[in-house]
Order: structure tokens, then C-alpha cells, then sequence
């Protein structure tokens, strides 16, 4: 038998459902050489967890001799093989490759690097600056300040030093004040901007205590926290504050608007598309569809539907799951 992780969202693995894996674990010529069989790759690995689909990789290194990733990676191509090599990495793996793109060679992916690490928790920056020293034998931290500059590179620094506080049962009434207060008096109260506040204040509270602050804030300024945000600062430090607010206030929000925005022309932004799908599948994908059809209207299941074609359509429905 095979596994026993069930998280309610993917089947449990056992022999009795077998017959479809043993087409990767057992026939690998028939799955992934000769005539590839896309649908029942995208079938096993998209309704499995990341747990599960390792224990399949080894079960296939076991009776093919040889290794599935570099067999998935000679039998598919184009989109289908990025979420497929994808979900073959654990989420903090595949964020720490992600950010690792974002900052290799010339140029920087800012988007993809503020993204990820403007909406991560505190316990999954520590668990992916673990995974990076592991994967690419280098410093998160270092790799991040050689790429930036700027307070854009102080805000990403003081976000990887993971020194947010836990939530904590008491609510410090009387703190909150003080930062609502701090906040404003150091942007929309003054000409120009006191970035350091801003950084220290939204890098080190914890969430709860951040949207209580947020809330107070209102009672302060004639602008809320993103509209403050949007008045005070430009550029790449503007879309980090504003991703901040915006996973504060609501983080599958943010990604269904991301997921929107990636698709309200024709055809997809693949690559924001699939790392949203990619990591969040694990985490909170299917509140995130829940935010979708709220803020839109449609299911996301059938926005996928309309933007995109082929395997990478199919192994994306795959991960979004039967539509609710």
C-alpha cells in the first residue's frame, strides 16, 4: 500500500486505486515515452498531495530504475511540464525555485519576488529560507540584498528576517492606537515619508494586530491603508506595501484578484497563473476560488476555462478540483 495522508481536498491513496498510478509506476514506457499519456498524468499528481506524489516518484524509481522526475521531463513540454515539475516540489520548494528565477541572471523579476514574499506567514519565510540554503547552498537574505535597493531592499529584508511577533490572545488596545497613530504620522500627517516606521511597523506586528490597526488607522487619516500606500510611495515599494495591506486584509482576496487580473484579457498570464495555482493548491486554493466567484461573479474553475486550452487547461482544472 501507498500512503495515508488525506488532507479532505484529495483522495486517500491505497491499492484499491492503483490501477491508474501502476500507468506512471509500473508502465512507465506507456505513461511517460512512448505515445505520453497526458491525461493520466495530470489525473494521478494533480489529486494527490505533495506527500503523495513523492511516495509515487519513489515507487516508480523502485520498479522502472530510473527517475520519474527526468522521465516527466523527457516525456512532456511547454506549460503542462512547468505545473507538473512544479507539483513535484513541496510549497516551500517551489517558492524558494520561484524566488531563485525572480533573482538569477540579469534583471530581477520583481513581481514574482514581491509576490511570494510579501504574502508569505512568518512559519513559511523561515521554512523557505531553510529550503534555499538547502536547494542553492546560498543566503536568502544576501541573494535578496545584492538584487535590490533602496528601502524596496530594506522592506524585502526586514520581510526574510522573520521577526513578525505570533498573534497573541490579548488584544493591546492601547498598542494598536500607538501604531495607527505612527502610521499616520509618519506618511499622509508630514511632507514626504517615513519609510523605516512603515517597514518596522508592518514587518514585526503580527496579522491580528495589524488589522486592528488598519481599522484604527481610518479614525487618523482621511485615506484608508492602500489608499495611504498609493499617496506616499512609488514603484516597487509601493506594489510591496500594497501586497502587504492587501494579504493583511484579506489574503485569498488578493490572490483571486491576481488570478483575475491574469486573465481578464484574452488568454492567461501563464506564469502568474501557474505559481498562484502551483503553490496555493496545498495552502488555501479552494477559499481562493471562493473569493473569486464572490468578487466576480464567475467560478474560477470557469474563468480557467475560457483562458486557456489544451493539457495545461486540463492539468489546471485538475488542481482547481470539481467545481463547487
Amino acid at each position: 500500500m501507498i500512503s495515508k495522508l488525506n488532507t479532505g481536498k484529495y483522495p486517500i491513496f491505497t491499492e484499491k486505486m492503483q490501477s491508474k498510478e501502476d500507468n506512471i509506476t509500473i508502465n512507465g514506457d506507456k505513461s511517460l515515452k512512448r505515445g505520453v499519456d497526458e491525461q493520466t498524468i495530470i489525473d494521478v499528481l494533480t489529486k494527490r498531495t505533495y506527500a503523495q506524489r513523492r511516495e509515487i516518484a519513489f515507487a516508480y524509481e523502485r520498479r522502472a530504475k530510473k527517475d520519474m522526475i527526468s522521465a516527466l521531463k523527457g516525456a512532456l513540454s511547454g506549460s503542462l511540464e512547468t505545473v507538473i515539475l512544479g507539483l513535484m516540489k513541496s510549497t516551500a520548494q517551489y517558492d524558494a525555485s520561484e524566488i531563485r528565477g525572480s533573482i538569477k541572471g540579469l534583471g530581477t523579476d520583481e513581481d514574482t519576488l514581491i509576490e511570494i514574499l510579501c504574502s508569505r506567514s512568518n512559519t513559511e519565510l523561515k521554512e523557505i529560507k531553510n529550503v534555499y540554503k538547502e536547494l542553492f547552498k546560498k543566503d536568502l537574505e544576501k541573494d535578496v540584498a545584492g538584487d535590490t535597493s533602496g528601502n524596496f531592499a530594506k522592506l524585502l529584508l526586514a520581510l526574510v528576517q522573520t521577526q513578525r511577533a505570533e498573534p497573541s490572545a490579548v488584544v493591546d488596545y492601547e498598542k494598536i492606537d500607538q501604531d495607527a497613530r505612527a502610521l499616520y504620522d509618519a506618511g499622509v500627517r508630514i511632507k514626504g515619508t517615513d519609510v523605516a516606521t512603515w517597514i518596522s511597523i508592518m514587518s514585526e506586528r503580527s496579522v491580528p494586530h495589524l488589522q486592528k490597526v488598519f481599522q484604527r488607522y481610518k479614525s487618523y487619516s482621511p485615506y484608508d491603508m492602500q489608499e495611504s500606500v498609493m499617496k506616499e510611495v512609488k514603484g516597487d515599494l509601493q506594489r510591496s506595501f500594497l501586497v502587504l495591506v492587501q494579504c493583511f486584509e484579506n489574503k485569498q482576496l488578493f490572490f483571486a484578484n491576481r488570478l483575475h487580473d491574469a486573465m481578464k484579457s484574452k488568454g492567461a498570464k501563464e506564469k502568474m497563473v501557474t505559481r498562484i495555482i502551483v503553490s496555493r493548491c496545498e495552502v488555501d486554493l479552494k477559499k481562493i476560488c471562493s473569493e473569486f466567484k464572490a468578487q466576480y461573479g464567475q467560478s474560477l474553475h470557469k474563468t480557467v476555462l475560457e483562458h486557456t486550452k489544451g493539457d495545461y487547461q486540463k492539468v489546471l482544472l485538475g488542481l482547481l478540483g470539481q467545481e463547487e
